[in-house]
Parts: structure tokens; sequence; C-alpha cells
């Protein structure tokens, strides 16, 4: 059977959770081992890139990059979940199709602000989910999160629904945008669908239906982008023999450990690449001292 280490990018269907999906592909693959980089809502389609095999030790690194979504935002009531699964909040009024009035508001929600997550969110208070707390009649509160949005395009307004493409970093709730944009405009909002089109270097085009990654089986290792390949934006060096051997043991490598030249980057903060010969990723190292550290082991073949 193919080694099953990489990230499978599938395109997630509405109704299973991303632990639903995680599940499913453990079990029609074979593979134990394996995570997602960040959570899509039942409700919501598009792009949830699983990581399978020795590629679940760079989850963190995958899943804190920019996320791009396809949104439509229901104006006329609000609800308590900010979705179209809570119950209505309020009144219900009949908004009025205005795109100058909606692109207007709009414009406050540009470039960096605070943002105060959904009461029905999975962030943790005392230890608790808030989900958990505002299923019970808890009162949750919720600190404010600074996020920064890079792209809100309004693709258009029509019978009181918003349509939107938006582009922020991680941790951005769209439910809570749809919320803010509804009070702000007097209307009450919630969030009717939601479609996530890119994370990170990862496009929907390039993922597979769930169905289709299911029915593969353990042949979902050949649809697999390569841990090397999926973090392509990092520089990168080669190994020698000598370096291949310290690396697979955490231990740090210096330039006569290198297959080539190299220089190392003005800052330290973003890892670098450790491959070997055959572009199998070992693993991401920080510069530090002249030398390259381990940070991440993948290890080798």
């Amino acid at each position: 059977m193919p080694a099953v280490d990489g990230i499978l990018l599938i395109d997630k269907p509405a109704g299973p959770t991303s632990h639903d999906v995680v599940a499913c592909i453990r079990r029609s693959s074979g593979e134990r081992r394996i995570g997602h980089t960040g959570t899509l809502d039942p409700r919501a389609t598009g792009l949830l890139p699983l990581v399978l095999g020795r590629a679940t030790s760079l989850a963190s690194l995958l899943s804190g990059r920019d996320k791009s979504y396809d949104a439509t935002v229901r104006l006329g009531w609000a609800t308590d979940t900010d979705d179209a699964d809570g119950d209505v909040v309020g009144d219900r009024v009949e908004p009025a199709d205005d795109p100058a009035a909606v692109a207007a508001v709009l414009n406050e929600f540009h470039g960096t602000f605070n943002q105060t997550p959904p009461q029905h969110s999975a962030k943790k208070l005392a230890g608790r989910r808030a989900y958990e707390l505002a299923r019970q009649d808890q009162p949750v509160e919720l600190a404010p999160v600074t996020v920064s949005v890079s792209e809100l395009e309004l693709i258009g307004v029509e019978g009181g629904r918003v349509q939107l493409r938006v582009s922020a970093t991680s941790g951005f709730y769209v439910r809570a945008l749809a919320r803010d944009l509804g009070a702000r405009l007097g209307s009450g909002g919630h969030l009717e669908s939601l479609r996530r089109t890119r994370s990170g270097w990862f496009d929907v085009a390039s993922a597979i239906p769930l169905a289709e990654a299911e029915a593969l089986g353990a042949e979902v290792a050949g649809r697999l982008i390569s841990p090397s390949d999926a973090l392509a934006g990092l520089q990168a060096v080669h190994l020698n023999e000598a370096g291949l051997k310290r690396a697979v043991h955490g231990n740090p490598v210096g330039p006569e450990h290198l297959d080539g030249r190299w220089v190392p980057p003005p800052t330290a903060a973003a890892p670098v690449r450790l491959l070997a010969a055959d572009g199998w990723l070992v693993a991401l190292a920080q510069s530090r001292g002249g030398a390259l550290h381990p940070v991440v082991v993948l290890g080798y073949h």
C-alpha cells in the first residue's frame, strides 16, 4: 500500500462536521493519523484540508493562514447562532435592497479591527466551549479578537440577501460579520450560506468531493500533496548525506551539511524546509547562530 503521508484537499458538502470528515477518511483509507487544519461549520461547504500520516505534525503551521469565502448574508432578522440554524432573535423586518447602503457599511469592516466571536462558537470560557454554555442558557461574554480583512467584495444585493466575497485572517468569523452587518443596517442579519474557497496556499479548485475521496479508499494516497509541496512558500535547502543523518535525529545542521550554498534569511521568523535529495521534507528548521535547528521532524522514508 502506498505511503499515506501528505495533505488531502476535501470539498466538504453541507451537513457533516469537520470531525465527521476526518472519521470518514480514517475508515476508508485505513490511516489512523488524520487531522484537519481548521474547522468548517456543518452548514458550510468547500475547502477542508486534511493532514495524513506524518503530515499531521504540520497542522498548526497550515491552520494559521488566511482564508477566503463566498458568503450569503440574509438581512431581515438575527438569530441566536448568527446562522440559519438558530432561533430568531427580535422582530423580523422587510429589508430594502439598497446596495449603496450595504456597501457603505461594509467599508467599516476592511482592514484590522476587533471582532466579537459568536456566542455559539468553539471559543473556550473557563475550560468550556462557548456553544456548550449558550445551549444551556448560561451567560457567554466573549472578548473581542483582533482580525484583519484583506478583501471584502460586495457581489450583489437582492431579495434581502447580500452576496459577499471575503478574505481574512485565521480566527475571523463570517457569522459575526453577518451579525454585525445586519445590526449596523438596523435590519438584523445572519449567515445563510458559506463556502470556503481558499485556505493559505490551497484552493478549492484542487479539492475532491468527500464522496470521491471515500470511494478511493487507500488509493487516496495518490491524491495527496506532499508535505514539501504543501509548504512551497517557505525557503528550502537540500541536505547532503551527513546532513540527512543529523536532521532525522533533530540535530542542527550547518553549511557543511547542505548540498549547495545557503544564505541565512534576514529574519529567522519563518521556518526553512530541510529536504532530502529526492525532495522529501525531512524537517522544518529555524535559523539560529549560523545553523538550522530542526523544530518539526518528519523523518525519512
